[in-house]
């Protein structure tokens, strides 16, 4: 079976079910073309700069080997797509010594590419600013200068493996499955202040929801609500995605994906559908509390149905169960949030948004996933079309969509994880990492310890470095100060904030979307000058933890162990002793000068560092 879903999953992963756009009356202008391109040389990478493009929700850029062309997209590989949101790009690909030209369009919309800018041309240095040496950067974060309370993204939800999941009394290499995925749910709420849940196939006959006898529906929630006991008991919220398609509702029972045969059939009636919605809302109404789910929940419409894998109907079957399933959410009360399109790789949102406005239908959030890839700012689009302030939910987002791929194992997911919130921060309500648990099946239980599963955590509930990651995010104060960086900054970024009781921390990290390099690229590593000003007198005790391959990696601690398929009895617990967030070096005290504290270290790509300045 296994053998089977993955053969039916790469067929299928990339067609698309149909054209949303000419359903939905889409046609956006195409953006104007940047202005302003310029490009910077430095050690192993090429960053370009730009001027905003009004109504843009991100931007292309393309390399070519002369100013004429061809062009190509710099799209690295296991990213969905292409395009960055910000005005800034760092080309880690071209050959250091070679000038590559550069040309940049504006995305009006998913498929809307506008008019690309005059090239520019540059050549990556081969060495650092002194030969022989590592490139410089120079940090200066000011203490005393709040910028804005933090936004942090990754608290608002978590991806997780269907929930009946967490019912399974199996083992995965030698470990309780139920147990540790409901594990890892706690740590995640309990060390990254994630709030709630997303998860696939509520609907599924696995919990045996809708069933037909004689001919007439019957409706039973006792295995979503053992689930959902089980998540609310954690502290967590679900958030509900509303599927997969139960086989005695579904129109085609044959059409399924993933090993656990999920159906994606529309239904065959539905008006039996709505009632199915409209019954299970309002059992779990009188289960947890109105109110609770009118402040807390939320009900997500299906999942990528922009996919033929996840939807064997047409766009116009989506949009009608779409309006069908929103009218049975607010049926209940119509306080409660309901959206979607839950989409692939940014697909169908500004066809939602417009078939919406038509239809009457309420969105009251948006929802769709990225991989590889810091995600877009559809904000310019919801404001084209009158829908402000919307919520921008990203429902499913990490370093690969690619099943079984390693990247997200050590450090490079850690850097690229920063990379993500920290874009996302203020412009976003939620960036979900998918998933919190290497406890997964979609397309088969892992084959080992370390597999390239899309987990934060392992199974046995060791931390990856994606997962530390977070942690310090987590670690930051509530209040995000100004950042300069200076120098041949390439990949590296920062984050910092205050804490209320005088703490300041510093991320520093520095890592890129290149998968090439995710075991590492001594070209791109970095020496690093980190300046606090605005600090009270009196002296402070400083601290330095460091994620990079020798750091805060259990992956090279496995390895080092000899690495088989999974560990014995006898090694786990070596390893969890082993499972933590270490520091580079002692903590230190600091005395600051005119109110300032300088300390200096390097940064190879990938790691992140996290300093934290605490009066002593």
């Amino acid at each position: 079976m296994t053998d089977s879903a993955r053969t039916d999953w790469r067929e299928r992963i990339y067609r698309a079910s149909g054209d949303a756009g000419a359903v939905a009356g889409v046609a956006p202008a195409a953006p104007a073309a940047p202005r302003g391109l310029r490009a910077s040389a430095g050690a192993g990478h090429v960053t370009l700069e730009w001027e905003p493009v009004e109504g843009a929700i991100g931007y292309v850029v393309h390399r070519g080997d002369g100013p004429d062309g061809p062009f190509a997209e710099t799209k690295p590989a296991h990213v969905d797509v292409a395009g960055v949101p910000a005005t800034r790009y760092v080309d880690t690909a071209a050959t250091p010594g070679r000038a590559a030209h550069y040309v940049v369009a504006a995305l009006g919309s998913t498929d809307v590419l506008g008019a690309f800018s005059a090239p520019v041309a540059a050549a990556s240095r081969e060495a650092g600013d002194v030969e022989g040496d590592r490139a410089a950067v120079a940090v200066r974060v000011d203490a005393a200068r709040v910028t804005r309370p933090l936004p942090r993204p990754w608290r608002e939800m978590i991806g997780s493996e269907h929930l009946s999941h967490l019912l399974s009394t199996q083992e995965t290499g030698g470990r309780p499955i139920g147990a540790e995925l409901t594990e890892a749910l706690r740590l995640a709420h309990e060390e990254l202040g994630v709030r709630a849940v997303r998860a696939h196939a509520i609907l599924g006959d696995d919990l045996g929801v809708y069933r037909e006898v004689d001919g007439a529906p019957v409706h039973d929630f006792s295995g979503v609500d053992r689930v959902y006991d089980a998540v609310t008991g954690l502290g967590l919220r679900p958030v509900v995605e509303l599927g997969f398609m139960p086989r005695d509702l579904a129109a085609d029972p044959a059409r399924t994906v993933f090993d656990y045969r999920a159906i994606i059939s529309p239904p065959k009636d539905y008006d039996r559908w709505g009632d199915l919605v409209h019954d299970l809302v309002r059992h779990l109404a009188d289960r947890y509390g109105l109110r609770e789910l009118v402040e807390h929940w939320s009900f997500e419409v299906w999942n990528e149905a922009n996919l033929e894998v996840f939807w064997s109907g047409t766009p116009q079957e989506y949009f009608r169960l779409y309006d069908v399933t929103a009218a049975a959410v607010k049926s209940v009360h119509p306080g409660l949030r309901v959206g979607g399109p839950a989409s692939a790789a940014n697909g169908w949102v500004e066809e939602l948004i417009a078939h919406t406005a038509r239809s009457g239908a309420a969105l009251d959030f948006v929802s769709t996933h990225t991989y590889g890839n810091a995600p877009l700012d559809w904000r310019p689009v919801l404001a084209g079309h009158g829908k402000e302030g919307t919520p921008i939910w990203w429902t499913e987002w990490g370093p690969t969509p690619t099943h079984f791929h390693g990247v997200g194992d050590g450090p490079f997911g850690a850097a690229f994880v920063l990379h993500g919130m920290r874009s996302a921060a203020g412009r976003v309500e939620a960036l979900s990492h998918w998933v919190a648990s290497d406890h997964f099946e979609e397309l088969g239980r892992p084959p080992r310890l370390f597999h390239g599963g899309f987990g934060l955590l392992t199974v046995g509930n060791l931390r990856k470095p994606r997962y530390l990651a977070l942690v310090l995010a987590q670690r930051l104060g509530d209040h995000e100060l100004a950042v300069e960086v200076t120098g041949d900054a390439g990949g590296v970024e920062t984050w910092a904030a205050r804490h209320d009781d005088g703490r300041v921390g510093v991320l520093v990290w520095n890592g890129t979307l290149d998968h090439t390099k995710a075991g590492g690229a001594p070209l791109l590593g970095r020496d690093v000058t980190l300046t606090l000003t605005g600090l009270a007198d009196g002296p402070y005790v400083l601290t330095h933890h460091r994620i990079d391959e020798d750091h805060s990696n259990i992956e090279a601690v496995w390895t080092a162990m000899g690495g088989a398929d999974w560990p014995s009895p006898a090694q786990w617990p070596a390893l969890h002793a082993h499972d933590t967030l270490d520091q580079l070096h002692p903590p230190t005290s600091a005395h600051p000068e005119n109110g300032a504290v300088t300390v200096t270290f390097d940064l190879p790509m990938p790691a992140v560092s996290y300093i934290e300045a605490h009066p002593a």
